[in-house]
This record gives C-alpha cells, sequence and structure tokens, in this order.
C-alpha cells in the first residue's frame, strides 16, 4: 500500500510540474539578415526565369540589377563593357 502511495504522489507531482511549465518557446523577431534568407529561399523555390530571378534579387538585397546594352545580365558588376565606335 506504502509503494502505492508513493508512486500516486509520484505521478500527480509530475502532472502538476508539467502543466506550471511553459508550453512552447518564446516567440522572437526575426532579424533583419535571417529575413532576407527566408526570401531568398522563397526565390529559389518559385521557379522564375533567369532575368525575373536576377530582378527579385536584386530587389531583395537591395542592389540594382545590372544589365548590358544587349539586355543580358552583366557577369560582373563594377565593370563597364566597352561599346564599339561607330
Amino acid at each position: 500500500m506504502k509503494a502505492y502511495s508513493v508512486v500516486l504522489l509520484m505521478l500527480v507531482l509530475s502532472v502538476l510540474a508539467g502543466c506550471a511549465s511553459p508550453g512552447a518557446p518564446e516567440l522572437r523577431p526575426y532579424t533583419a539578415q535571417e529575413t532576407r534568407e527566408l526570401a531568398m529561399e522563397a526565390l529559389n523555390r518559385r521557379g522564375l526565369s533567369f532575368e525575373e530571378y536576377q530582378q527579385k534579387k536584386a530587389e531583395l538585397l537591395d542592389r540594382p540589377a545590372v544589365f548590358d546594352g544587349q539586355g543580358e545580365m552583366s557577369a560582373q558588376r563594377n565593370v563597364s563593357r566597352p561599346h564599339p565606335a561607330s
């Protein structure tokens, strides 16, 4: 009988301890870097064309999309392509 009382007491204490603890961890706001990474992951999953992808990526990264005179994306952002003299 004494063992039954001890087991019952332990069961009641564990239930009460479980009810007293918080159910979910505290939510915190995302940092700017985390928000940008989540947006980039979502952009990668959208299946856009190359031009649309580059445009949206430039918007997310706050950088202008650099295109050459023929409407193609430049591989190097800071290098300007010389135009042939006409």
